[in-house]
C-alpha cells in the first residue's frame, strides 16, 4: 500500500498537530501558525513622544539653542548599536540544519551521525569542516550548505562579509510564551534607547514579542510599542493640518512663533513664593518652554509627508524589498511589512530595539518541507535587517530564539531532496544564535580573555554532546532561559567595549566571576562606546 504524501503547507496555513490540543490562547493560535500577530499601534500620547527626538536642522538659533541636554535635553537617542530580535514562535529547528553546532572544542568538533540525524541531517550529508563539504561560511558564522534559513538571508543580503555570528546552545521549554527569552528590557539598561520611542515590538504585550521578558529586568516605563505594519510607523506623529495646509517651513515658523509669544507672556507671569513656597516657578517655566520647543522641533522634523514611511514609497526600503520582487515583495505579504517597520524604526534610531515576532514555527508536520519553506521566510526577514543596515551603514546585532526547539526520527523526505522529517518538539536540541554587521569589516571574534579558550571555541557559547543534546553543565546558560537572556545582553555590552561595567548595571546577575564572563563572549568589540565610533 503506497504510503499517504504529506503535503506542504504554505507558510501562512495553520499548523494542525493531533497530538496538540487546540489553541486557545493567542499564544497558542500565534505558535501553530493561526495568526500572523498584526493589529493596531499602541501608541503613546503626543507629549510622551516629544521626549528624546534628536538635533533638527531647520529651527532658528534662538530655539536651537535650547535644545541642549542643559536646556529642554531634545537630543538624540543613546546612539547604541541597533538591536533587533526574531521570536519565532513555536519551537524552531535551528541548530545543524540551519546553524552548525559541535562538541566541547567549538563548532568544528564534529557531533556523531545519529547526533546530526536527529538534527535534521542525512548521512550522506554530514558537514566535513575538513573539506567544506556541506558547510558554508559565508556569514562568518558556520551553517549547513543546505540550510533554509542561510537561503532566505541570502536572498536579502548579498554583501557577506561584513557580518559575523555566535550561537548559544541553551534549553527552554517547547510551545510555550512562558520562557523569559526576551532581552529588550535588558538591552534598554545597557543604554539602548530611541529618539521617538524607547522599545518597539510586534505585539501587544510587555515583553513585545511572544516570549515573556526576565521579571527581574521588566521596567514598564518603557514598555515596547507595538509596531508591525507601515502604518503604526506613519501614525506616530500627528502635526494634524499645519504642515499639510502650509508646508513644512510655514509651519515651523508658525511653531516658533507660538513659542515666542508665550515665552513673552511668560516673563510677565509669576507665582507668589510667600504663598506658595512648594512651587518651583523657573521648574515650570522651564518645561512649558520645553513644550514648545519640542513641539516645534518635532513638526520640523517629521511634518513632511513620508518621514517615517516604511513602505517601499521609501527609496532605501524600496532596495530592500523591490515591488514586483519574485520572491516576494511588501504588498502581498504581512511579514515583509512587519520587518521593514520594525526595521526602519531601529536602524534610522527612532526606537533602540525591536522584537519581530513571527508565528508558526512548531512546523513538526511529518515532512520537511513546511519548516523549510517556514525557515526561509524567516531569513528573508533578516536578510532584509542586515541589507538595510548595509544600506544605511549602521552596525547591527540581530538575536534569533524560539520557544524549545525539535527533532527528526532519521525519515528521509524526497520532496525536500531527501532531507529528514521532523517529526516531534525536543527541547533538548535548542539553541539561540546572533548575528553583528559591521560596515567595513567582519567583526571578529575574542580572543583577549583570561578563559583560555580559542577563538573558534567563542563561536559557540557552550556546546552540545555527541548526540545533539544540549550540554546543560556547560555554560550558566545551558539549562536557564534567565541566564541566556543575560549572556545576550552581556554580547551586546561587549560589542560596544562595556563589558567593565555588565555587573554594575546587573548587580544580580548568574554569569559568574570574570573568567566566566569571558567564556560568554563572542566577539571583540566592533564600536568605542557608541554605534557611530566604529572601531
Amino acid at each position: 500500500m503506497a504510503k499517504k504524501k504529506i503535503p506542504t503547507l504554505h507558510p501562512d496555513e495553520p499548523l494542525r498537530h493531533p497530538d496538540h490540543p487546540r489553541p486557545v490562547t493567542r499564544r497558542d493560535f500565534l505558535r501553530q501558525g493561526f495568526i500572523s500577530g498584526t493589529g493596531a499601534v499602541l501608541a503613546p500620547t503626543f507629549m510622551g513622544l516629544l521626549a528624546g527626538t534628536r538635533q533638527a536642522h531647520g529651527l532658528s538659533s534662538d530655539l536651537e539653542a535650547l535644545k541642549v541636554a542643559s536646556e529642554c535635553n531634545i537630543v538624540p537617542g543613546a546612539d547604541k548599536i541597533p538591536f533587533i530580535c526574531f521570536d519565532l514562535a513555536g519551537g524552531a529547528n535551528f541548530a545543524g540544519s540551519n546553524v552548525l553546532v559541535g562538541g566541547q572544542d567549538g563548532i568544528e568538533d564534529s557531533l556523531t551521525s545519529a547526533g546530526y540525524s536527529k538534527l535534521g541531517i542525512p548521512g550522506d550529508r554530514l558537514p566535513d569542516f575538513a573539506t567544506n563539504a556541506f558547510v558554508n561560511r559565508d556569514l562568518g558564522i558556520p551553517f549547513h550548505s543546505e540550510s533554509a534559513m542561510l537561503q532566505g538571508i541570502k536572498m536579502r543580503f548579498s554583501n557577506t562579509t561584513d557580518v559575523n555570528g555566535a550561537v548559544i546552545p541553551a534549553r527552554s521549554a517547547n510551545d510555550t510564551g512562558n520562557n523569559p527569552h526576551n532581552p529588550m528590557y535588558g538591552i534598554n539598561r545597557a543604554g539602548a534607547r530611541g529618539e521617538l520611542l524607547t522599545l518597539i515590538g510586534s505585539r501587544n504585550t510587555v515583553s513585545g514579542g511572544n516570549s515573556l521578558a526576565p521579571a527581574s529586568m521588566v521596567d514598564l516605563s518603557v514598555r515596547p510599542t507595538k509596531i508591525d505594519r507601515p502604518s503604526d510607523t506613519e501614525g506616530l506623529v500627528d502635526t494634524g493640518e499645519l504642515a499639510a495646509k502650509m508646508g513644512l517651513a510655514n509651519a515651523t515658523r508658525v511653531m516658533e512663533s507660538v513659542f515666542r509669544i508665550s515665552e513673552n507672556k511668560m516673563t510677565k507671569v509669576t507665582t507668589n513664593p510667600a504663598a506658595s513656597p512648594d512651587i518651583d516657578d523657573a521648574a515650570i517655566k522651564k518645561q512649558l518652554r520645553c513644550g514648545y520647543v519640542k513641539s516645534a522641533d518635532m513638526v520640523e522634523r517629521f511634518g513632511g509627508a513620508g518621514a517615517l514611511d516604511s513602505t517601499a514609497n521609501d527609496p532605501e526600503i524600496a532596495q530592500v524589498f523591490p515591488n514586483g520582487d519574485p520572491n516576494g515583495d511588501l504588498s502581498n505579504n504581512a511579514e515583509f511589512r512587519k520587518t521593514a517597520a520594525v526595521m526602519k524604526m531601529v536602524l534610522k534610531g527612532y526606537a533602540g530595539a525591536g522584537t519581530i515576532t513571527m508565528g508558526g514555527y512548531d512546523y513538526h508536520t511529518g515532512n520537511r518541507t513546511t519548516g523549510d519553506a517556514r525557515d526561509v521566510r524567516a531569513g528573508q526577514c533578516i536578510g532584509a535587517c542586515l541589507r538595510y543596515a548595509e544600506i544605511l551603514q549602521k552596525p547591527l546585532m540581530i538575536y534569533v530564539f524560539s520557544d524549545g526547539s525539535l527533532s527528526s526520527n532519521g525519515t528521509p523526505d524526497p520532496a525536500a531532496n531527501g532531507k529528514l522529517v521532523w517529526t516531534g518538539d525536543n527541547s533538548s536540541t535548542a539553541c539561540s544564535f546572533f548575528l553583528v554587521y559591521k560596515p567595513g569589516g567582519r567583526p571578529t571574534l575574542f580572543t583577549g580573555g583570561s578563559d583560555g579558550l580559542t577563538a573558534a571555541q567563542h563561536q559557540q557559547l557552550g556546546w552540545f554532546r555527541p548526540d545533539a543534546s544540549v550540554e546543560t553543565n556547560a555554560t550558566p546558560a545551558a539549562n536557564n532561559v534567565n541566564l541566556l537572556v543575560e549572556t545576550v545582553i552581556l554580547n551586546y555590552m561587549a560589542l560596544h567595549g562595556e563589558v567593565n561595567q555588565f555587573s554594575s548595571l546587573f548587580p544580580n546577575h548568574g554569569l559568574g566571576d570574570n573568567t566566566m564572563l569571558d567564556r560568554m563572549t563572542a566577539f571583540e568589540p566592533i564600536v568605542n562606546g557608541t554605534a557611530s565610533n566604529l572601531i
